[in-house]
């Protein structure tokens, strides 16, 4: 359906985004006695059970591992979420879509910011664990700023492009199910950067092994944890001998992945309602 010549600038279209955000927060946990708790109970519980069985395993080694590894779990469920989410904003919308006309980036839009939101609740439990672990350092905060930023703008765009190759492909359920996990495992969530660093070294030898960091999801990772536990930047950030710069580039990637989304759903939107 074509734009009206008068349909006005975004202002107008806040509420409805504002009323879709809240309507995929809500179906989230639709019938569920305990309701929002559960953005509380889900990462708590998710806490404690890597607390026990890395007890039990000996998984947890060197320091502070497992709050490193619990940091990156919960960080990373926002990207997962999003992700899984996005594959019907538009194709579950069909009767919306095709009936009235609205800008069609509020759909995947306001599936990522339910999922902001869930993650913005998570951050209560794990700052309470932090601290209880006497990890938790906040003296460089900061760095969750820009972290949240970005992160925030990979998620839009992965739920742009998403739910725009969906629409078309239905096959896109199917390979996002198997690329999420190939994604997951070539995310430092449970390992060091440094281990990424050093398989990149492989490939890209003479001083160049910092193009892991173009894994939007590794600087993404290692601002969030800096800016929840501190540390040596050396160490918290990039390995020694990499260039802090390296940062930069995880987050020209998000910000590509936005660009890409947008192009895509704006490409894809002449022909959703014959599609659909």
């Amino acid at each position: 359906m074509p734009e009206p010549a008068n349909s006005g600038g975004w202002a107008r279209w806040r509420d409805l985004t504002r009323i879709l955000t809240a309507r995929n927060l809500k179906i989230r946990y639709k019938g569920s006695a305990l309701g929002f708790f559960w953005s509380l109970l889900t990462p708590a519980t998710t806490i404690a059970m890597y607390a026990i069985f890395a007890g039990i395993l000996k998984f947890a080694k060197g320091q502070n591992y497992l709050p490193f590894l619990v940091t990156g779990i919960l960080v990373w469920g926002f990207t997962a979420g999003t992700l899984n989410d996005s594959l019907f904003a538009i194709a579950g919308n069909a009767n919306l879509v095709k009936k009235v006309w609205f800008p069609r980036v509020i759909l995947p839009l306001t599936t990522a910011l339910a999922n902001a939101v869930n993650f913005a609740l998570t951050l209560a439990p794990l700052l309470l664990y932090l601290a209880l672990d006497g990890v938790l350092d906040l003296s460089h905060a900061l760095w969750l700023l820009p972290a949240a930023f970005f992160h925030l703008a990979l998620c839009v765009g992965i739920a742009c492009l998403v739910s725009t190759l969906n629409v078309f492909f239905r096959d896109t359920q199917h390979i996002v199910g198997v690329g999420q996990l190939a994604w997951f495992f070539l995310t430092p969530v449970f390992y060091r950067p440094a281990m990424q660093v050093e398989a990149a070294a492989h490939v890209f030898p003479g001083g160049w092994a910092g193009l892991a960091y173009l894994h939007p999801m590794t600087g993404g990772l290692a601002m969030y944890r800096r800016g929840l536990m501190g540390g040596d930047p050396q160490l918290v950030i990039v390995p020694p001998g990499i260039s802090p710069w390296w940062i930069a580039a995880s987050c020209a990637m998000c910000l590509a992945t936005l660009v890409i989304g947008l192009v895509a759903l704006r490409r894809g939107d002449r022909s959703f309602g014959d599609a659909l």
